[in-house]
């Protein structure tokens, strides 16, 4: 009884982290239900209505989302600090930026991006950015917004892509796409707790 115990809480447990990393399941051992959503995830998209319905600048809903397991959020650097801090530098906002981040994603646990612009110049800030917070600059001639796109067209079907901008393009382009987009003052609202 005891080995019987333990062989189905290991088959409970590798069963559990094949859905956690998103592996398809075997055709042969797979249920009814997981053949299912397998061929939801596969022919659906990431986006959920849940931002129509609390609203994309919730700071809420974006904290929920960003704790979904395998979250990606990807965040338009200068398009959240110009709004938060516009009358900083561009240096300092930076710094805020990805300082106050840092936080968020410790609790969520999201891998995250933030981009930044550098399209107009040929050199690239040194950011030492905290664990957990990737910086990007975007290539020259070259604008941060196509970085975002190909960041989120990367990604697999299935997985939650939310992506922090106010830009309405931009927006629009990665919904299509598939990604859950919030304002940036949902993100604001998040650094300012």
């Amino acid at each position: 009884m005891r080995t019987r115990l333990l062989l189905e809480t290991l088959v409970a447990s590798a069963q559990g982290l094949q859905r956690e990393l998103g592996l398809p399941a075997a055709a042969e051992t797979a249920t009814p239900g997981e053949r299912r959503e397998a061929s939801l995830a596969a022919t659906g998209t990431r986006t959920t209505s849940a931002a129509g319905a609390l609203g994309s600048g919730s700071p809420a809903l974006l904290e929920q989302l960003i704790a979904m397991p395998r979250a990606r959020l990807i965040v338009d650097g200068y398009n959240v600090t110009k709004q938060t801090w516009g009358g900083s530098s561009l240096e300092v906002q930076r710094m805020r930026l990805v300082n106050g981040i840092a936080p968020v994603v410790a609790r969520s646990g999201a891998e995250t991006t933030v981009v930044f612009d550098a399209a107009s110049s040929p050199t690239r800030p040194v950011i030492t950015a905290p664990r957990g917070v990737r910086v990007a600059f975007s290539p020259e001639h070259v604008i941060a917004d196509d970085v975002i796109r190909d960041l989120v067209n990367l990604e697999p079907t299935g997985r939650m892509v939310v992506v922090v901008t106010s830009d309405q393009a931009l927006a629009r382009d990665v919904r299509r796409a598939g990604a859950t987009v919030m304002d940036a003052v949902a993100l604001s609202g998040l650094l300012t707790r």
